[in-house]
């Protein structure tokens, strides 16, 4: 994330509505979209704009960042809390890099099912015998006191750009554990939503990690049902008549859509697989809901305006029922 003020990157005032954020963001992301600019520097302000975007845009975000200047969820916010933060099993270390760990999204029960299998042994994930430390032998006694010193998992909230979420990858986290920072990285998998929490299970005698995941808004796409996506198609009048091929922005790239002609305002046209890669399961699929930009009045000509007169007049009513 840049150090500059967010504000500044969007060229808005700090008291800027919603819709002044979101106006000034359209405008700098199509300026500098690497598939329009091929300066240089164009890829790294597009992604300056996108971060500042995804924390102004989100209410909370925002706030928490006109408060304290810092952005929620990394280095700079997560040093204020040194010192408070839970004791975690990282202690002595210097930075900590854990590549082994996956995290996996559907991983949201108990621990208590994960390590202890029906006899009364706790089991251990790895095949290595009790995951808090001992031998493999024990008693059922022994098992049931060890539940009970289960040390409490660690929970962090973690903020995401709209197309991190969506795209999935690797995120570095910054844990201030019993007054000292600890780094690891973390896998992300395609497809997390907004509110979504995702447990890691770290192995034998460490806690769990909970992370609590937020996701910005993104100007074009939205996500729907599963891992369905959508945005608005703008048409002219002539294109949703006559219909015609226009290109459509996908998560990867811009790909070709057929319009059928006679296409009308709130028409969902489907771009099958083009939605979210999840990292199990099926592919989503991207609508492109057709919006008809209907030109101005003053700008048509007499002879355009007989013309449209006529269609209109055989067309009949469109409001009759």
């Amino acid at each position: 994330m840049s150090d500059k003020d967010l504000y500044s990157v969007l060229g808005v005032s700090k008291g800027a509505s919603a819709d002044e954020i979101k106006k000034a963001y359209r405008k700098l992301a199509r300026q500098y979209h690497p598939d329009v600019n091929k300066s240089a520097d164009a890829g790294a302000k597009f992604t300056e704009v996108q971060e500042a975007y995804d924390v102004l845009s989100d209410e909370k975000k925002r706030r928490y960042y006109d408060q304290f200047g810092v952005v929620p969820g990394t280095a700079a916010a997560d040093a204020g809390a040194a010192g408070h933060a839970p004791r975690g099993p990282w202690e002595g270390g210097q930075n900590v890099r854990v590549d082994q760990m996956n995290i996996d999204p559907e991983e949201l029960g108990s621990m208590f099912e994960t390590f202890f299998g029906g006899g009364g042994r706790p089991r251990d994930p790895f095949g290595g015998g009790s995951p808090f430390g001992g031998g493999a032998s024990g008693t059922r006694g022994r098992g049931r006191a060890s539940r009970a010193v289960e040390p409490e998992p660690l929970e962090h909230e973690l903020y995401l750009t709209f197309l991190n979420a969506a795209r999935g990858g690797k995120e570095e986290l910054r844990l201030n554990l019993d007054g000292k920072s600890r780094t690891i990285e973390v896998n992300i998998p395609a497809g997390v939503r907004d509110k979504q929490q995702l447990r890691m299970r770290q192995g034998a005698g460490d806690r769990d990690l909970v992370l609590n995941i937020r996701v910005g808004g993104h100007p074009v796409f939205r996500r729907e049902e599963g891992n369905d996506l959508s945005l608005d198609l703008p048409l002219t009048i002539s294109e949703a008549i006559l219909g015609g091929t226009v290109n459509v922005q996908t998560l990867d790239a811009p790909v070709e859509l057929r319009v059928p002609p006679g296409a009308s305002s709130g028409a969902k046209l489907r771009l099958r697989g083009k939605g979210i890669q999840p990292a199990k399961g099926e592919p989503g699929d991207l609508y492109a809901v057709v919006k008809v930009i209907v030109p101005k009045g003053d700008s048509l000509s007499d002879a355009e305006k007989n013309t449209i007169r006529e269609i209109g007049a055989r067309q009949g009513n469109v409001r009759g029922g």
